[in-house]
């Protein structure tokens, strides 16, 4: 905790990864407060503490956002939160707490004062792991090295270990405690490598995980019930998946995680596949998904494509490569997730002659296509009547970013400055193995590159077609840019959008955001916009959750509404 004059009152900061952060005040309560407190060796915590100025905070990562604790845990990072580095917080939001710090009066005859040296203790441990005196346990390595000996049985790579059982008596896996001696563990030859730092582990809480040893030691995490470190290491597969442009290894993790329950390393995989939909529906893992990871990106609204129209048009392809493979149960259910309402009005008069599979599920098709146009023609509170269900997922968007939708800020182009007009422009930027357009008005200064004008329709629904909304677009990368913008800025970069037309539609609400798309490849972060601004730095107060070589990124901003 970062004290001030008074002891056990402070800005709450976290050393982790080598860095200095700080924790968001979402969802911070007396609960979490008081493992704090326990943890820095007070007694409990008075109150909690959310927008005090307790000075500069860390330069740093925010490490902590949207903490839950049950009140028992014994330290703050083993309660639940996002994951470390994720939030959507800024520093001004950085959390502190007031804690007990006992009697003034107190008995000196009788008092009680704690020495806590139990950092040591990792180091030790691992030093009587390293020495093997007194060890009582023995664990056998097997490893079949796929080749044959002379009698023609298989070759088998032995290493064995000695440990100790009262170490070893906290994992049920190895039943140290009930009078056994030894174990036999048998492990792919290319994880035996890593299995001495595995148990190295189990004394220390300490390991080096690098990208070579990260799916072994996942593996072992999850077969001998260690769920922190299975966690931890799962957070750490977000640094390889942009890796694969094939998408077969992210395929892969998500089949594993599943295999092996872990929800972390589950959702990562998930999440960078349906922010890369487009480039996932045109790589060669493409058909080989299986039914349950389609239906897993199907349900989220944070899938990324350009329009609803096209997730459709994945599907059947899906559907229609796969063949009976799946059977018409199954393929009717993925159709009733396509959400027809959102498809643009023009494109669905053009399904029924257009669809692979529009006879095959004629009852699907047109069902869904008529509830569709009563969304375009109707009020959605006329829908309401209708027993159309707000909570209906059908008319929550995803992250459509064809035209009028989204436009593009790349700040990486500059024009010229001998020219002082203004003149329509096309920008475009490789992505998703396409280009993407950025449509607007470009002047003459680099200053421009970072600000367009734009316009949409207040809804995506027919009535509101004509119904036009104009918005304004910056990317502030100082704080000067931010004082002439009126605009207190926490980290930079900042994108501010605007809307600068005042048509009320108390009906309607923009969730807009900014993607971070990196090098023009694929999508490493989604930022909401809070009001009209939303902080995009990749290095202060945020930690991308998909690594971006340099940071070289282009900003799409995408407007999207909703009825509430």
């Amino acid at each position: 905790i970062n004290h001030e004059p008074r002891e056990g009152d402070g800005r709450v900061e976290i050393y982790h990864d080598g860095k200095w952060g700080t924790v968001c005040d979402d969802n911070w309560d007396m609960a979490d407060a008081r493992v704090l407190c326990r943890q820095l060796n007070f007694p409990g915590a008075k109150s909690i503490v959310t927008g005090k100025d307790y000075g500069q905070g860390a330069p740093g990562p925010i490490w902590l956002d949207d903490v839950n604790c049950k009140g028992t845990e014994t330290h703050l990072f083993t309660c639940e939160f996002k994951g470390w580095g994720e939030t959507d917080c800024t520093h001004k939001e950085d959390v502190g707490a007031i804690c007990e710090t006992g009697s003034i009066n107190v008995d000196i005859n009788d008092s009680t004062q704690s020495l806590d040296h139990s950092i040591i203790l990792s180091d030790f441990l691992g030093q009587i792991f390293d020495d093997g005196n007194g060890c009582d346990f023995l664990i056998v390595v097997q490893s079949p090295t796929g080749n044959k000996q002379e009698d023609g049985t298989p070759e088998i790579s032995v290493k064995t270990i000695c440990a100790h059982k009262m170490i070893l008596s906290q994992i049920p896996f190895f039943n140290a405690s009930v009078g056994i001696t030894n174990i036999t563990v048998n492990l792919s030859l290319t994880c035996q490598p890593h299995f001495t730092s595995f148990i190295r582990y189990i004394y220390t809480r300490k390991i080096d995980v690098t990208l070579s040893s990260a799916l072994c030691l996942h593996q072992m995490a999850s077969n001998f019930g260690l769920k922190q470190l299975m966690e931890d290491i799962g957070r750490l597969f977000s640094k390889i998946l942009p890796e694969d442009s094939t998408f077969h290894n992210q395929v892969s993790f998500y089949k594993y995680a599943v295999e092996t329950k872990d929800l972390v390393l589950e959702e990562n995989c998930v999440q960078y596949m349906a922010w890369n939909y487009q480039n996932l529906t045109r790589s060669p893992a493409w058909s080989g998904l299986s039914v349950g990871l389609l239906r897993a990106l199907l349900t989220r609204s944070d899938l990324v494509a350009p329009d609803e129209y096209f997730v459709l048009q994945s599907v059947e392809r899906w559907i229609s490569e796969k063949g009976d493979s799946v059977d018409l149960e199954t393929q009717a259910d993925l159709l009733g997730r396509i959400r027809f309402p959102l498809i643009p009005a023009e494109k669905l008069y053009v399904i029924e002659s257009s669809s692979l599979l529009y006879s095959t599920h004629k009852t699907v098709y047109r069902d869904n296509m008529l509830k569709a146009f009563q969304f375009n023609v109707l009020l959605f509170s006329n829908l309401t009547k209708q027993k159309f269900g707000k909570e209906n997922k059908d008319y929550q968007p995803r992250i459509y970013t064809a035209e009028p939708w989204s436009i593009v800020l790349d700040l990486s182009i500059r024009t010229s400055s001998s020219q002082t007009h203004s003149r329509p422009i096309d920008k475009r930027q490789r992505y998703n193995n396409r280009y993407i357009h950025g449509y607007g008005y470009e002047t003459s200064s680099y200053s421009q590159t970072r600000s367009k004008s734009f316009s949409t329709p207040v809804h995506n629904s027919l009535i509101f077609k004509d119904t036009v909304k104009r918005w304004q677009a910056n990317i502030l990368i100082n704080r000067d840019e931010c004082s002439n913008h009126r605009v207190r800025c926490e980290s930079f970069p900042v994108a501010k959008l605007t809307s600068q037309s005042y048509i009320s539609q108390s009906e309607i609400l923009f969730r807009n955001r900014v993607l971070l798309v990196c090098q023009g490849q694929y999508v490493c972060q989604i930022k909401d916009f809070k009001g009209n601004m939303a902080s995009i730095s990749a290095n202060a107060t945020q930690v991308l959750p998909y690594p971006c070589p340099d940071d070289q990124f282009i900003y799409q901003i995408v407007v999207t509404p909703e009825y509430v």
